[in-house]
């Protein structure tokens, strides 16, 4: 049959081929198509590296390309400890850990229960891992938590008063390190210990004021990109902060720390900002999701440019401070993301918000507890029962009652 299709063809031209055209179009459609998904894909991490061993901490790892990365970890035998809100008995949890235990033929997957919108939750959780003698083995953090606020929407404010995309985005990864610092640099000096920060290209219009993020703004772009600038600039100090440690076996630093640019992936960060947070743009989201398939990465696709960050051999010799995209190196297009002033006023800043916020919420639960107690003593019923004269009856069996008789 091809070939009388093509015998004609050469007999009669093209034209007496039959839906020769149509189907000369659709190819062309198709393989444009095709092209296009390519190019908007992305790069592909092409390392290699066998992580059995290596213990690896996550945030937002539950969904996402955090989801995406605790996954192919975990399938090159990494111990994964996922660091989320649920409790470890939660059922949507419990359900998640067995997927990704069965998927993966890795039974080393755990979770710890950390609020990253509470500054509380992230101290007790990081000071008891820092409490540990001998030092818990740490090889890896992957900082993938994040959240945007939808374009049309009001930014949300956390239980510490401060805004969401500050809070979770920025302020939780500075808490967090800032008391795993000792654990990380107590790492033997022949272990490749790798922090990966999470960024955006929207930190190029990010403004670090220090006034706004203590309180909801309009516009949930503008905190989002601000603390992704705060992100970049923390990333590149903490660097500098554990070079500066001096090892007792003076050996030097051998933690690094990365920045990831996973570019636009279809996440459901980004499905609830393309909708704006409403049923109407879900809807809109839903009818056009052909457009956000071609020109958006998958979930998996995003996660290439971390993996590379996190197996790559080069990257455990060189410098730390890299700024990754499409698994390659970038410079940054904001000067100030790596100048020692601005990141010195924003650390210094940053201590100070987190001792004020801690010192009022000490005093709220201090308050709460007393408040419980208070109630929980006014609702007990009262054991002994009082006379019409104000005494109390004697009870059975004691002394006084013996003495009355």
């Amino acid at each position: 049959m091809p070939i009388d299709l093509l015998a004609e063809g050469f007999g009669r031209g093209f034209s007496g081929i039959p839906y020769g055209w149509t189907v000369a179009q659709g190819t062309v459609v198709v393989g444009v198509i095709a092209l296009l998904k390519l190019y908007f894909g992305g790069a592909t991490c092409r390392s290699e590296r066998v992580m059995h061993g290596k213990v690896v901490m996550v945030t937002g790892g539950t969904s996402g390309i955090g989801a995406a990365v605790v996954q192919e970890l975990a399938t090159r035998g990494a111990q994964v400890i996922l660091l989320t809100h649920h409790a470890p008995s939660d059922p949507f949890l419990v359900d998640y850990i067995e997927d990704v235990r069965t998927i993966t033929n890795n039974e080393l997957i755990y979770a710890e229960q950390v609020d990253l919108s509470s500054l509380h939750s992230i101290r007790l959780f990081a000071t008891k891992w820092v409490d540990n003698a001998p030092p818990r083995r740490l090889d890896m953090i992957i900082l993938c938590a994040n959240i945007m606020t939808p374009y049309f929407g009001t930014s949300q404010t956390t239980m510490d008063g401060l805004e969401a995309e500050w809070m979770i985005n920025y302020l939780s990864t500075f808490h967090l390190l800032s008391i795993l610092s000792p654990a990380i640099r107590a790492q033997p000096p022949d272990r490749d210990v790798r922090i990966l920060f999470s960024t955006c290209s929207s930190y190029i219009g990010g403004k670090l004021d220090y006034k706004t993020n203590e309180a909801a703004t309009k516009s949930g772009t503008s905190s989002y990109a601000r603390s992704k600038l705060a992100v970049m600039t923390f990333a590149n100090a903490f660097q500098k902060h554990l070079d500066a440690y001096k090892r007792p076996d003076n050996q030097p630093s051998n933690a690094r720390v990365m920045i990831i640019d996973p570019g636009y992936a279809r996440t459901p960060g980004t499905r609830r900002w393309l909708s704006g947070g409403s049923i109407w743009g879900l809807l809109v989201y839903l009818l056009s999701w052909p457009l956000w398939w071609l020109i958006l990465k998958s979930p998996s696709q995003g996660a290439q440019s971390y993996l590379l960050a996190a197996m790559d051999a080069e990257y455990g010799r060189s410098p730390g401070g890299k700024l990754i995209k499409e698994c390659r190196e970038y410079q940054p297009l904001r000067s100030d993301v790596e100048n020692e002033e601005v990141a010195k006023q924003l650390w210094e800043f940053s201590e100070k918000q987190i001792e004020r916020l801690e010192k009022q919420g000490a005093v709220k639960r201090a308050l709460a507890k007393k408040e419980a107690e208070e109630e929980k003593a006014a609702n007990e019923p009262t054991t002994n029962s009082t006379t019409a004269g104000g005494k109390r009856d004697p009870t059975s069996g004691s002394r006084r009652s013996r003495k009355t008789k």
